[in-house]
This record gives C-alpha cells, structure tokens and sequence, in this order.
C-alpha cells in the first residue's frame, strides 16, 4: 500500500466522524486515526516521498512566499524576451532582512498548470532569475530561491532560445556571488532545471521533497527499458531528503507532519521561516569573499565524506582572501 492509499483511508476514518454520535465511539475513532497517521504514515518509501513531493494539494511556492514575505513585490521578464510565469521573482522582507525571493511555481489547477508550464522553466525564466541575482550582488541582498520543478522544458522552442546556455551560465554566475544564497528544496527537484537556481551557500530540504539528476521514471526508462519499474528506481537514486542529508549534498532537512506537508500547512511554513532565518543569521557573520568560497567550496566537495568546514580553517582565511583577489 503506498502513500496516497493510505491518505484515501486515513480520509475514510476521519469522514465516519461525522456520523458517529456517541462520545466514547468519536473518541476510540479518533484514538485510531491518530495511531494510524503515527504507524503508517510515517513508514514511507522512496516511492512514496516522491508521490508525496508531487501530491497536488502540496503547498506550492506562491503559498510559502506569501507567508514568508507578506509584503513581496513581484518584479517581471529577462529584458531579452519575455516573462516566463514558471518562475517567480521578485523582492521581499522576512522578518524585517530584505531578500530577493525565486521560485519555481506549480499551479494549483490544470489551468493555472498550463499557464505555469508545470513549473518547467523556459530560457528566459533562468534568464530573469539571473537579472534578479545580479541585482541582489548589487544592493547587497541575501537570496532566497525555492525549487519545486520537474526539471527544465525540454521543447523545441527553449532549446532554439539556448535552454542548456541558460542553465550553464546561471551556474557560472552564481559561482561567483559575494550575497548569502539560500535554496528550499520544497517539492521535486529536478535536474540541471532545480540546480540552475539551486547554487546555494546552504541548501535546505522538505522531508517529503526529492533532488535527483532526472525522475525515476526516466531513470527506469534508460536503465530497465520499463517505466513501471520507477518505485525501484527511486530506491536506487538515493533521492529523498535523509539521502541526500547522509551523502552532505543538503544541510538541513525541514520535517513535515505526519502524510505529507498538505495536512498541515502552517506548520510547515513556520518551520521553513524558521530554518531560514536561522541558516542567514549564521551566513551573515561571513564576508562577500568568504561566501564565495563556502559556496564553491562546498560544491566541489559534492561526493566526498568529509564536508568543507568554513569555521576551522583558522589562519588559511588570509589565503583564502588572497586567492579571491587574485582572480
């Protein structure tokens, strides 16, 4: 039984409620469910945290954006071509710190999903992210993006418009930043399209998201020549938030109640505020300099056990400094 067919009975049990009209009877149900949601719910597959990563009543980015940032201003188009609705950008405070805020946005119907493009950026979405992160290095503002994409659109038209340039030069010049950058993995992280705006001094992830190089059914269609073999294949990827925590390429993994972040929104959004104030209040002590090389430090160390520790090079920071102004 995976995850969603255990969401539909958990539901059964939570609509008998309703009819229930005895007090001890509404209580023992009550009692049941509650143990239901901690034996059952909690027991999740690799399979199941990608169902949940694109459960369609998950939170999505507009939603943390508009609890994070009350008083966000929007701001549009790459200055080349168009706006690309897939990806949000624009300014905002939280908590009184100002940060440039970029999202990857899924829409809430299928509507909204078509006009989103399903939250798969074109060219001039990584474009205008890029316009809003120079901007962000020129005024000195910490960054804040938030990934939830299948990964890039691979249509014809964004590979006319350089799709793969695009992604390379966001990388290249995120690289080389001197602002806090901070990426919220809040749903599915998809390839090169979740990286190209996920080159971060600290990356923080959902319990119930997923990071992966392509979706599992991808990975079964290359490998197993069968779709349907993409449980298995999600197993093998080493997707999921407590992998990718073990192999160091996340910091901090932001826990989710009991069946998924939808049960229980608010939550969320209080403990993802939380985890981000706290991850820029420790990289605000650091120097432009000093971000630059925690970030490709970092980056380069994807792979190795031991992670780069920033606070015990000691006297190497003269070095480090050195080596910045050199290049």
């Amino acid at each position: 039984m995976n995850i969603l067919e255990k969401e539909k009975k958990l539901i059964a049990l939570e609509k008998q409620i309703d009819s229930l009209g005895n007090a001890n009877s509404v209580k023992k149900l009550k009692a049941e469910i509650d143990n239901f949601k901690q034996n059952e719910m909690t027991k999740l597959s690799a399979w199941d945290r990608v169902l949940l990563a694109r459960h369609q009543a998950r939170p999505k980015a507009k939603e943390f954006i508009n609890y994070l940032s009350p008083n966000f201003i929007e701001l549009h188009g790459d200055r080349l071509y168009r706006d690309d609705p897939s990806i949000i950008g624009g300014i905002g405070t939280i908590d009184g710190n100002v940060f440039t805020i970029i999202a990857q946005q899924k829409g809430a119907t299928t509507e909204d999903n078509i006009k989103r493009n399903f939250a798969m950026p074109h060219p001039e979405g990584y474009r205008k992210a890029l316009r809003l992160m120079q901007q962000a290095e020129k005024f000195k503002r910490p960054i804040l993006t938030l990934i939830d994409t299948p990964g890039a659109y691979p249509g014809i038209g964004a590979e006319e418009r350089g799709q793969g340039q695009a992604i390379a030069q966001n990388l290249m010049e995120m690289s080389k930043l001197t602002v806090p950058i901070i990426t919220v993995i809040i749903g599915e992280g998809g390839s090169g399209g979740a990286l190209a705006i996920g080159f971060a001094n600290k990356m923080l992830m959902l319990e119930n998201a997923i990071f992966s190089i392509l979706s599992p059914e991808g990975y079964a269609s290359i490998l197993w020549k069968d779709v349907t073999k993409a449980p298995q294949a999600a197993e093998a990827m080493k997707l999921t938030a407590y992998d990718l925590k073990d192999f160091q390429i996340i910091d901090e993994i932001i826990k989710e109640p009991p069946g998924g972040a939808h049960f229980d929104k608010e939550k969320v959004f209080i403990d993802t505020k939380v985890a981000i104030l706290d991850t820029y209040n420790k990289l605000k002590k650091l120097t432009g300099i000093e971000l630059y090389y925690q970030r490709n430090t970092k980056t380069r160390n994807y792979g190795f056990l031991q992670r780069f520790n920033y606070d015990n090079l000691g006297g190497i920071k003269n070095d480090i400094h050195k080596d910045f102004r050199d290049r």
